[in-house]
């Protein structure tokens, strides 16, 4: 071989994601194409991503490979940042507590925590030292370097450093193949990485909270402290990240709930909603307007039993995959389930009477009152309950017209969405789980109904492999609210297998017999989560179509008080939700009350407006509409209703 044939041969070409090469004539580490692509990038550079596989940018490419740089600018370089930052904090505790033990630190949404051994409770003044200790050891800059060793020696290892947590890790894990560390300065820590390059890359982080929590979240194991943190690319971002967690701790439903009485919890009914009339009345006004939309679309309503024999829930499949959640009650000798959904019983609906092919699609939708087990621990007001009720129904079709009720049904999410005020809409195709019933043909069959039903609608969309049901796949549709987070709610799943194992049938235009298709869907998914969701989205100032009381009448002295009675009277005749405040307290101190609740317009009455039969008209900002007769008012309202929450997007705008 001549020299020069050699020197092709260990060319190695890195390919980049702009589809332009470079060439190297011995294997290059990631930091050295980074750095020959520019010495801004290789100062930036966090990992690198070879042939789809993330590693460190120490990592030396042998071979011709595909390459992407990974900087804090990537999803995979933020997690990168907050896994490295989990081992700042590990750092900074032993440094401080040199008798704290590390067990697991895992990157979670937003941040990323560890758990610690420790003989003593942190404290609030722990963590600010904690946080001061990361800081320095941030600035320091320390190079984070990644090794590997023998289980032998790993164990050995931790064993001296009297690490005995790690120890049991080490020990876990199965196979013999040698284990990756990473260390920067002194601390030294299993991991299987990638890392930042050192420590001088985190930039942004905070420490949130301290909780306890299980060794291996066995409750019969040791308590461990695990401490909470955050870590973004830049200060910008955390500030951003921050003001966020403010703003939805001031629009958290249960406190705006209270305020507003809307509903209430207690010990005696855990999961499970006293819901008070101002509530009531929101909880009313969604449920008229779905049935609205049930009669605009065809659908036919129906209501079927809480309580149904055991046997239904195992032929249905549901009490093999959700016993746990399934509340039970044994009566003469039976074994009943209090209903966790609604679909087994709507099938019981179809098979009575003979239905043929004519008679397809049959919309058949229920406002279901559902009970599931959720752990204690799990239940948050609203938005996670063990009582719910769900805008469901069932289509049931024919395979051939799966694709237009799926369009139809994507077209009125879109549109129920948006007359609730939300614009932005995620829609997530989630495929077959590991566990699941019917056969791989059906599942085929299923999903290539879904995403060819996806795909006409010319709507982006995103896959979720392994999330679907157990007897189907599905869409999924997720609303963002006004602080941007994504707020999963609606679904249609296609379900080949269930109605076949309930014995669902109908007469096909030969006179044979065949199984329908039955589409699972639902566009709130619940009623209480879904208010949760509009409560923190509007913080309580709901548009007036949505808003409990809609307008309050108040007199200034005793002697408009008759005036302002006819005047709500008339509103009410008229269909508006409206109070008359007539009691013996300034009018200033009546505004300001029924601000602080939220009601849309506030109208006052003096004797200016008695005499000339009108009033004078404001809104919860304090705008003032100017004084009006009553019936210019009715038709402000009248047109405001009317919008939905469209004229809220542009109040809000």
């Amino acid at each position: 071989m001549t020299e020069s044939q050699d020197s092709v041969a260990v060319m190695i070409t890195i390919t980049l994601p702009d589809g332009s090469q470079k060439q190297f004539d011995q294997p290059p580490s990631v930091l050295e194409v980074a750095g020959s692509i520019g010495p801004g990038l290789a100062k930036a550079a966090l990992a690198g991503k070879v042939n789809g596989t993330l590693l460190d940018t120490s990592s030396v490419i042998e071979e011709d490979a595909e390459l992407s740089i990974i900087t804090s600018r990537d999803d995979e370089g933020l997690e990168i940042i907050r896994h490295s930052c989990a081992h700042l904090m590990a750092n900074a505790v032993q440094n401080l507590f040199p008798e704290a033990q590390v067990t697991i630190g895992p990157v979670i949404e937003n941040g990323f925590y560890y758990d610690f051994a420790y003989e003593r409770p942190f404290t609030p003044e722990d963590l600010e030292a904690i946080e001061k200790e990361m800081t320095r050891l941030a600035s320091a800059d320390v190079p984070v370097e990644r090794s590997v060793m023998s289980r032998k020696d790993a164990v050995s290892l931790f064993k001296d450093m009297g690490e005995e947590y790690k120890v049991e890790i080490i020990q876990s894990i199965p196979g013999e193949e040698e284990l990756s560390f990473y260390k920067q300065g002194d601390f030294i820590d299993l991991c299987r990485g990638p890392h930042i390059p050192s420590t001088g890359h985190i930039k942004a982080f905070k420490l949130m909270s301290v909780a306890g929590a299980y060794w291996r979240g066995d409750s019969r194991n040791a308590m461990l402290q695990r401490i909470y943190g955050t870590a973004w690319a830049d200060k910008k971002a955390l500030k951003q990240y921050l003001h966020l967690l403010e703003e939805a701790e001031r629009r958290d439903h249960r406190k705006i709930g209270k305020k507003l009485n809307l509903f209430h919890f207690q010990e005696e009914a855990p999961g499970m909603v006293f819901w008070h009339p101002q509530g009531w009345t929101i909880y009313q006004i969604i449920k008229r307007y779905m049935q609205q939309l049930f009669i605009d679309n065809g659908y036919q309503e129906i209501n079927t039993p809480q309580l149904v024999d055991y046997s239904l829930w195992d032929k249905s499949g549901h009490s093999a995959k959700f016993s746990e959640q399934m509340f039970s009650v044994e009566s003469e000798n039976r074994m009943y389930a209090i209903k966790p959904m609604n679909c087994p019983c709507h099938v019981q609906v179809f098979n009575q009477g003979l239905k043929s092919y004519r008679d397809l699609p049959l919309r058949l939708a229920e406002f279901g009152s559902c009970h599931r087990y959720e752990p204690s621990g799990s239940m948050h007001g609203l938005m996670r309950v063990r009582a719910f009720t769900q805008d469901d129904a069932h289509i049931f079709c024919t395979e051939e017209q799966i694709q237009q009720e799926v369009a139809d049904f994507i077209d009125l999410v879109y549109k129920v969405y948006q007359d609730f005020g939300f614009e932005e809409i995620i829609l997530r195709l989630s495929t077959r789980p590991e566990q699941r019933v019917g056969s791989d043909e059906v599942w085929d069959q299923s999903e290539q109904a879904l995403e060819e039903a996806l795909n006409n609608t010319g709507r982006d969309w995103q896959l979720m492999p392994g999330e679907g049901a157990f007897y189907g796949p599905k869409i999924e549709f997720a609303l963002k609210d006004c602080m941007g987070r994504e707020q999963q709610c609606g679904t249609i799943q296609v379900d080949f297998s269930m109605p076949g194992r309930l014995g669902a049938e109908y007469v096909t235009e030969d006179n044979s017999r065949d199984t329908p298709v039955m589409l699972h869907r639902a566009i709130f998914g619940s009623f209480e989560r879904f208010i949760g969701i509009l409560i923190e989205h509007y913080e309580g100032a709901f548009p007036s179509w949505l808003a409990p009381v809609q307008a309050v009448i108040m007199n200034i002295t005793d002697k408009q008080a008759e005036y302002c009675e006819k005047i709500a009277v008339s509103l009410e005749n008229k269909g508006f939700r409206v109070q008359s405040d007539l009691r013996n307290e300034k009018v200033g101190f009546k505004i300001r009350e029924h601000t602080v609740q939220r009601v849309p317009y506030l109208l006052v009455a003096g004797d200016k407006e008695v005499a000339a039969n009108t009033i004078s008209v404001r809104d919860r900002t304090g705008k003032d509409l100017g004084v009006m007769e009553l019936s210019q008012f009715e038709t402000l309202l009248q047109e405001d209703v009317a919008s939905y929450s469209r004229q809220a997007k542009q109040e809000k705008s």
